[in-house]
């Protein structure tokens, strides 16, 4: 395991999980053949790559392991079940959509009940854009299990839908049903502020990412989420000290995105120049790693080199592979729209809009493009 760094070892959770993995590798070097040692291992691994944003090291090596477990002989259904839903969650992180759904339907045969095998059905299904088989999977998994994960993914489908009042409540729901401090609750609270911003209640945004910085200091995504809070008002010197805490304690790449948006926003042509290369070094490490970065590279030209074209490059390799997703079909119409193109963009925005998702970008879309040229001036 990679040594968390101060900020993030939240007194003895960090010591917690190293005696944990001390104790499961031990045992499965003395038995290769535990699957439940190789499998608390591969939860393990999940929980560090997402506090320490060391995605590239971890997800491979969950990959292996519960490859080595599903070719383990007699293999009991119970831990088939579990290394399944296990290796879906990864590759759902690693942006492989369509093998977590197959992955995920693999365990869901084996336990058609199962809420933990229904919630990675409904994320599967939400990315591909198959979103009324993403309904039924979260009706479900609510009947079965209504805790967090349940609520959590209650409010992505209804903000999906347009319901905007409804996600909010789901998602303070699901912040209501954790521990607070702990990294899932924290995730969950963090996901009901960007969905507050999202709708334009950037006070109230504000607000609970400081209550979640209460209760798990130094919250990296927290940070850097009061960060773009700042950089949307105008607050330079603010956004900057909330990002040198974030970065110092994990790199994850979205936050020298912010960095870049920071040095772009105040003229620092050299850092920011500085900043794109380590954003690049950065993806193309993620890549090397089986992550599909698609998204994230469309997302640095479009908004940082201000590259429309060659974001739309990378929009239309993932468009190839999930074209019902309305994310994908908003993104095309907005690179569509900087490049001129009216009659794509309305395609890709009919596309976007078919849940009746209340997304702002949508509201800026639907306004004709010398409306939007003007605002923009």
């Amino acid at each position: 395991m990679i040594q968390r760094s101060a900020p993030i070892q939240h007194g003895s959770e960090w010591a917690n999980v190293q005696n944990a993995f001390q104790a499961h590798r031990l045992a499965l070097r003395e038995n290769p053949a535990s699957a439940a040692d190789a499998l608390a291992l591969v939860e393990l691994y999940v929980q560090e790559a997402r506090v320490t944003g060391e995605h590239g090291h971890y997800y491979p090596g969950a990959l292996a392991l519960t490859d080595h477990v599903l070719g383990l002989e007699n293999l009991s259904d119970d831990l088939r079940f579990y290394a399944l839903t296990l290796r879906s969650g990864v590759q759902l992180s690693q942006h492989d959509f369509a093998a977590a759904l197959a992955t995920g339907e693999a365990a869901a045969a084996l336990r058609p009940h199962d809420a933990q095998a229904q919630g990675v059905l409904v994320d599967a299904h939400v990315e591909l854009g198959n979103y009324t088989a993403a309904v039924a999977a979260s009706d479900a998994m609510m009947a079965r299990r209504p805790d967090l994960r349940s609520y959590a993914r209650v409010s992505y489908l209804r903000e999906i839908h347009g319901d905007l009042d409804g996600a909010k409540e789901a998602m303070l729901m699901a912040v209501r049903s954790g521990i607070p401090g702990t990294e899932e609750t924290s995730w969950a609270t963090l996901e009901l502020a960007q969905l507050l911003d999202r709708c334009g209640d950037h006070h109230d945004a504000e607000q609970v990412l400081q209550v979640l910085l209460e209760q798990r200091p130094d919250y990296p995504f927290a940070l850097d989420a009061l960060a773009k809070l700042q950089l949307d008002k105008g607050n330079t010197a603010s956004a900057k000290t909330y990002l040198d805490r974030a970065i110092a304690a994990i790199p994850e790449v979205g936050f020298y995105v912010t960095l870049a948006e920071y040095h772009k926003q105040v003229g620092n042509a050299e850092a920011f120049a500085k900043t794109l290369t380590e954003i690049d070094a950065m993806l193309a490490d993620d890549v090397a790693s089986g992550h599909n970065m698609d998204l994230e590279y469309a997302d640095v030209y479009f908004g940082l080199r201000d590259d429309p074209a060659t974001a739309l490059t990378y929009l239309k390799r993932v468009y190839a592979e999930r074209p019902d997703n309305i994310d994908v079909n908003r993104e095309l119409a907005r690179a569509y729209r900087a490049l001129g193109q009216e009659r794509q963009v309305e395609f890709h925005r009919t596309r976007a809009e078919r849940t009746h998702s209340r997304h702002p970008d949508l509201v800026e879309l639907r306004r004709s493009p010398d409306v939007t040229s003007a605002n923009a001036g």
